[in-house]
């Protein structure tokens, strides 16, 4: 483990305490950051790193405690104040104007010029610097955001807040929409941020590979609460997550004795994407979860969707138990017996002002109605003799899904395709935004849905996710099939590998 470059803290919460209402979110909280230093922040959705990160960014007060950078009290900041002092933060969802150019967004504010005109070369000059500093050598800072790929959007929103001068900068979920070898990058980069420019860093994420990977220190919250402060080489994964849920999970990926693969649920026969010459080929046997890797833009949620019929496909059958599908019909997929979790759950999931109930319910509505009206008893009977498989936790069946964490409102959107009695789940990133231990619940319901009988496509950019709970990994690359493995030789190695290698034309 790196030592910090310096012993004397650069910031420092002491005591820290904030409620909303009646609610205490924190709870007589500390911690300490110091300069050339990753200090990891874990903790369960919930266990309050948001209402710390917003209280250290200025977004919101605290009630009570202390808050010093350099030693010196600097009360209840307002971001702007925040930013004057070093502090700067990447979020997950980025704060970048996405029809501005490149050069605009990392200046924004601060544009060279006079009078209200500005000073192009010395915009272009300085975005050029900024952009080098991250290692983006080869990005046109005229270029639209719009244009530029996810990746290359998360490093201009780093430059942007490191040429803000910061010297203490929070990455809150930095690797969630990114592939593994752009996550990869990422962790590089704030490598060298800690070593070669004193920095100090906050790093919030749910993969407890990257916590160990980079941090240095490991401060974990739950329930709003302190709970411990150590070096990283102190934890292990268990210890880990035993502290940040306060029970023993015995294994984040649960082993599925006594598998049994049935006949084929699914059949995917020359399936062409647009603009792909590529045909894509896949089976999915009942009670077998087959993982679709690749790196971003590969295809495999355009794979997902038109298979589902919510997007178009230039050719290919689909056969759900035997049975045509007819293609870029949603209605007859879910009659089929196909159901899909979609990636965007907040945007493409969930109806976030109805109850837990009407969104169970939604995609079958005939199961619940008689002469086209609804019968919430029969709602209720349907819903409650769902969630009690899925570890669902809620007070009543009444309150909005979105009063829910994001790993029970997963949990409520898998349940909804249990209630039509789906043959075959497509989950699109199915724990993308979920703590650790709400991962651990769903990979152990996935698994439990396999061994009664449903076929399972998994669509992951978290390769341990893949390895750890798939019987076999299909790698899609340029929207095509490069290969397929099963799970006893699918090692991160030999999917990245075949991640980056060409697929075969249809008329090879």
């Amino acid at each position: 483990m790196d030592t910090p470059a310096s012993t004397t803290p650069l910031v420092q919460l002491s005591h820290v305490t904030k409620s909303f209402g009646p609610v205490q979110v924190l709870k007589d909280v500390s911690l300490e950051m110091y300069r050339g230093e990753v200090l990891c922040l874990a903790g369960e959705n919930g266990a309050g790193k948001s209402t710390l990160i917003k209280i250290l960014t200025g977004a919101i007060p605290r009630d009570s405690g202390e808050y010093l950078i350099d030693g010196q009290d600097v009360g209840s900041p307002s971001p702007a104040q925040a930013r004057a002092l070093g502090v700067g933060v990447v979020y997950q969802e980025l704060s970048l104007l996405s029809q501005v150019s490149v050069e605009e967004n990392l200046l924004m504010g601060r544009l060279p010029g006079r009078g209200g005109v500005v000073n192009k070369r010395e915009l272009r000059a300085r975005a050029i610097k900024m952009l080098e500093r991250v290692g983006l050598n080869k990005v046109d800072p005229g270029t639209l955001v719009s244009r530029l790929p996810v990746a290359t959007r998360q490093m201009v929103e780093i430059a942007k807040v490191l040429g803000a001068d910061a010297r203490i900068v929070i990455f809150d979920e930095p690797t969630t929409s990114l592939s593994e070898e752009d996550a990869r990058s990422l962790l590089r980069l704030i490598n060298r941020l800690k070593k070669e420019e004193n920095v100090a860093v906050l790093y919030v994420t749910h993969r407890l590979e990257e916590i160990f990977e980079i941090g240095d220190r490991i401060t974990v919250l739950r329930d709003g609460q302190f709970i411990t402060t150590a070096p990283t080489d102190q934890f292990t994964h268990d210890t880990l997550i035993r502290s940040m849920v306060g029970r023993q999970i015995e294994a984040l990926y649960p082993k599925r004795e006594h598998k049994q693969f049935g006949k084929t649920l699914l059949s995917v026969q020359g399936l062409r994407l647009p603009g792909s010459p590529y045909p894509i080929n896949l089976e999915v046997h009942a009670g077998e979860i087959v993982g679709l890797g690749g790196l971003v833009g590969a295809g495999r949620t355009e794979t997902v969707r038109a298979i589902f019929g919510a997007d178009p496909l230039v050719a290919g059958k689909i056969l759900v138990d035997g049975k045509p599908l007819r293609p870029g019909s949603p209605a007859q997929a879910v009659k089929a017996g196909l159901g899909l979790l979609t990636e965007d759950r907040k945007e493409m999931g969930i109806l976030k002002d109805l109850s837990i109930r009407e969104n169970v319910t939604l995609a079958d509505l005939s199961a619940v109605s008689r002469l086209e009206v609804i019968l919430r008893r029969r709602e209720v009977s349907l819903v409650t003799s769902l969630v009690p498989r899925l570890r669902l936790k809620y007070h009543s069946t009444e309150q909005p899904i979105s009063s829910l964490s994001g790993g029970n409102q997963q949990k409520v959107l898998l349940s909804r395709w249990l209630a039509t009695k789906a043959k075959v789940l497509l989950l699109d990133e199915p724990t993308k935004g979920v703590d650790v231990g709400a991962k651990a619940d769903i990979y152990t319901i996935i698994g439990d849905l396999a061994a009664q009988g449903l076929g399972i496509i998994v669509v992951s950019s978290y390769l341990p996710e893949l390895l750890g709970i798939c019987d076999r990994v299909i790698v899609l690359h340029d929207f095509g099939v490069t290969g397929e493995l099963p799970i006893e030789e699918a090692t991160e190695e030999a999917v990245l590998q075949l991640a980056s290698s060409a697929p075969v034309p249809a008329h090879a």
